[in-house]
């Protein structure tokens, strides 16, 4: 079955006349087929103002360009994180536009990722110029109020389950939380901290969380 999910913010408080919530879908039933990895990229590049991915169903999620408050909290997020990578050397990291193929066919763009260097030098030039197919081992996702916690939460519990080693799910919100993820423990929340660690796996990478909350 083909799905297409819209955010309304991409059309406004209603479509021909009818409000909706958060996202409406478009189901075309048989008339088309699951998209294949070529199918999406050419997808993907025809329409580069949306943000686009595909859950392992094969159901396309189109969503619309990041808030502006939540976007300088992005760019927070990764000039804090890329400082930490260009000196430690020992992982490759990525920014909100890039998308990878992890293991059950899904084609995620976590907010911030990372990927072990020797992991993502065993990828050819040819895999890794388009989609690759590999789930990074660190993955953060931002939330703001307009997203929704269930379905970030459910998104974080599948990189988990795909390979990847620490998560982190930022909600920015009035609650300012941050939920740790990782395998085989259970998720960790941490009530307004100040800062969040990045572990055994990130070694000697703390972010303080100053600019995230306010």
């Amino acid at each position: 079955m083909s799905v297409v999910t819209i955010d309304k913010r991409l059309v406004g408080e209603d479509f021909m006349g009818l409000p909706f919530l958060d996202k409406f879908q478009l189901n075309f039933g048989r008339v088309l087929k699951r998209m294949n990895d070529e199918q999406f990229f050419e997808f993907c590049r025809s329409n580069p103002e949306l943000r686009i991915e595909m859950n392992r169903k094969g159901e396309i999620i189109v969503m619309p360009p990041t808030f502006s408050e939540t976007g300088g909290k992005n760019f927070n997020l990764v000039a804090e994180f890329a400082v930490w990578a260009r000196k430690d050397g020992t992982g490759k990291g990525f920014d909100s536009s890039t998308g990878f193929i992890l293991p059950n066919g899904a084609i995620r763009s976590p907010d911030l990722s990372w990927i072990k260097l020797k992991k993502w030098n065993a990828l050819s030039i040819q895999q890794r110029s388009k989609f690759a197919h590999v789930c990074p081992d660190f993955v953060v996702e931002l939330r703001s109020e307009s997203d929704s916690l269930k379905k970030l939460q459910a998104k974080m519990n599948e990189y988990i389950e795909n390979g990847a080693s620490l998560g982190w799910l930022i909600d920015a919100g009035a609650k300012r939380r941050v939920y740790i993820y990782r395998p085989q423990t259970e998720v960790k929340i941490l009530e307004n901290p100040e800062t969040v660690s990045g572990e055994t796996l990130l070694k000697g990478f703390t972010l303080n969380l100053k600019e995230i909350w306010d």
